[in-house]
């Protein structure tokens, strides 16, 4: 293997899909500043990083694909601040909000995590994406 495959584009060590992130490297892959993510975690009671000493911040899998939701949301889809903090809130009645995984069609939902019911509730929240996108369209 090359060092082509054991370092990111900022020449960091590549880490496993499953691990967890620091805010910079969640910055950085998600081209959001710092402060936003932190902002974020303000208004969106279902961003919980896990926080060490000196309070430093660790984006688990999910934590990440919550952010890139509301990223969508926020940035692509033309939803305001109120508008996401009330699907996530209106989209789940426990555990944690329904996210896109970004997983190419045909593979299984990561199972160290996700129930069948967070499964079906990610697929349910993908289908509910499509269907507005398509009435946007159809608009």
């Amino acid at each position: 293997m090359s060092d082509t495959h054991d370092a990111d584009d900022k020449g960091r060590p590549r880490k496993a899909p499953s691990a967890f992130r620091t805010i910079s490297e969640v910055a950085d892959d998600l081209n959001i500043p710092q402060h936003v993510l932190r902002f974020w975690e303000s208004k969106f009671p279902q961003l919980k990083p896990l926080k060490r000493g000196g309070g430093r911040r660790y984006y688990r899998p999910e934590d990440i694909a919550l952010l890139k939701r509301v990223g969508d949301l926020l940035y692509n889809e033309g939803y305001t601040i109120k508008g996401v903090q009330r699907l996530l809130r209106d989209g789940t009645d426990e555990g944690p909000a329904p996210v896109a995984m970004e997983l190419p069609l045909g593979d299984p939902p990561p199972a160290a995590d996700a129930s069948e019911g967070l499964a079906l509730k990610i697929a349910l929240a993908e289908l509910e994406d499509i269907v507005r996108a398509l009435h946007r369209l159809a608009a």
